[in-house]
């Protein structure tokens, strides 16, 4: 296998398999996606010009269940990058004990350059395309990077037409008048933020002196940040695609949230009422947030941002990625080197995910839950797997990723084993 994100990807896998007893045949099977699928997407553009767009979806392994992951709209889209997030979800269901396997779908365009109704026909033709692909017992896609609650209202509604009946399981992070579930648009976030808590409490960490940067101010990235700023912790820098601020005093994020929703520029103000000002401020790039010297370093943005060339220079106490994949196999290890404590992807952002597996849930049901409902089933899950990889970590005196992947390997092997394996045939 060339190098490649996957291939990366696996660095982790392998490292994990070293720490578990199970069969060969489990690291067989996850080395490689069961099925990926690439289409090409038609489009009749608003002057009247046909465009093609290159889409993907990949379901990487059901062993335990139907597959689940996000589609992205981004210029940097490739089947890849597809696989390897289908991987890492993979792993975050199994961490999670949802009853998913993992998936990852995408089109390679730069949403910002297409119009309203240029995206809803491309939505739907993406749904056209991969409709075989995916359903409620096979593979249900979510919103990802540029993709959100309108995006899967149009995705529900394609798949519903072709299948002519309402199947609002195809998917989730739908509109909650679609049977979207209260809590998904914050889930990821909100999710992570329960693992910073139970984190910083072993850590003995008093939340007014512990300093803060979050990379990315997306919906993830800027909910984080609030969540964080309303709990007492000091958020210092914050960044969007376009460059950050930093202030050493701390930013007060609900008015520098409501200036990028309002005006799209990221802009350090104090806001009271409708009357912002602005206030002392550094403006920095992303690769300067990432080297600030801050207790918690929150990347929340793309993959790859810390790697073998600036993960010397990184001086973040602990980070929790809310990203998928922000940090490079390389990076790891040049983090540990220096005592950094990195709380992993596959915990840290599954929030999204088991929030996604709520909805699901509740749409196959029709009974739906309140939001106090939601936060409350969220926060005791993802706080009870954060307890147990924790232990394993102590147990076996490895990382907290690698720790996560053990578990997660744990459970995957469970479900392989249960089908037959290598012991099972000669024995």
């Amino acid at each position: 296998m060339s190098h490649s994100l996957l291939s990366d990807a696996n660095q982790r896998l392998e490292k994990a398999l070293q720490y578990v007893a199970v069969d060969e045949d489990v690291a067989e099977r996850l080395r490689f996606p069961k099925a990926s699928l690439i289409v090409s997407i038609p489009v009749r553009m608003d002057n009247g010009t046909l465009r093609i767009f290159q889409g993907y979806r990949v379901r990487y392994d059901d062993s335990r269940g139907p597959t689940k992951g996000g589609v992205r709209y981004h210029p940097g889209v490739t089947l890849d990058e597809v696989q390897s997030l289908a991987f890492w979800m993979t792993f975050k269901c199994a961490v999670l004990n949802l009853p998913f396997g993992g998936a990852k779908g995408g089109i390679t365009l730069n949403p910002k350059e297409l119009s309203k109704f240029e995206l809803e026909r491309l939505t739907r033709g993406y749904v056209d395309a991969i409709a075989d692909f995916i359903g409620p017992d096979v593979d249900i896609p979510a919103p990802d990077v540029y993709t959100n609650q309108m995006v899967m209202g149009w995705m529900m509604d394609q798949y519903s037409i072709i299948q002519r009946k309402i199947t609002p399981a195809v998917v989730t992070g739908k509109p909650v008048s679609m049977g979207g579930s209260l809590g998904r648009e914050t889930a990821t976030a909100m999710g992570a933020f329960f693992v910073m808590q139970a984190a910083l409490v072993r850590m003995k960490r008093n939340p007014k002196d512990t300093t803060v940067a979050v990379q990315g101010f997306g919906n993830a990235g800027a909910t984080i940040a609030e969540l964080l700023f309303s709990a007492g912790y000091k958020v210092v820098a914050v960044s969007d695609s376009k460059g950050g601020v930093f202030a050493a005093e701390g930013l007060d994020i609900p008015s520098l949230r409501h200036m990028k929703d309002s005006t799209r520029t990221l802009k350090a103000v104090y806001c009271k009422g409708t009357v912002c000002n602005q206030v002392e401020h550094t403006v920095i790039t992303n690769a300067q947030l990432l080297e600030l010297d801050v207790d918690i370093l929150v990347p929340a943005a793309l993959e790859n941002q810390i790697t073998a060339e600036n993960g010397d220079r990184i001086q973040a106490r602990y980070i929790f990625e809310v990203a998928n994949g922000p940090i490079t196999s390389e990076a790891d290890t040049i983090l540990e080197t220096k005592g950094i404590q990195v709380f992993p992807d596959i915990l840290v952002n599954a929030g999204g995910v088991t929030v996604s597996y709520f909805e699901w849930v509740q749409n196959r049901n029709g009974l739906y839950w309140t939001l106090e409902e939601v936060n409350d089933r969220l926060e005791k899950s993802i706080t009870l797997e954060a307890e147990r990889i924790w232990a394993i970590a102590q147990d076996l005196n490895i990382s907290m990723r690698t720790a996560a992947y053990v578990h997660a390997l744990n459970r995957l092997g469970d479900a392989i084993k249960a089908k037959g394996t290598r012991d099972y045939y000669i024995n």
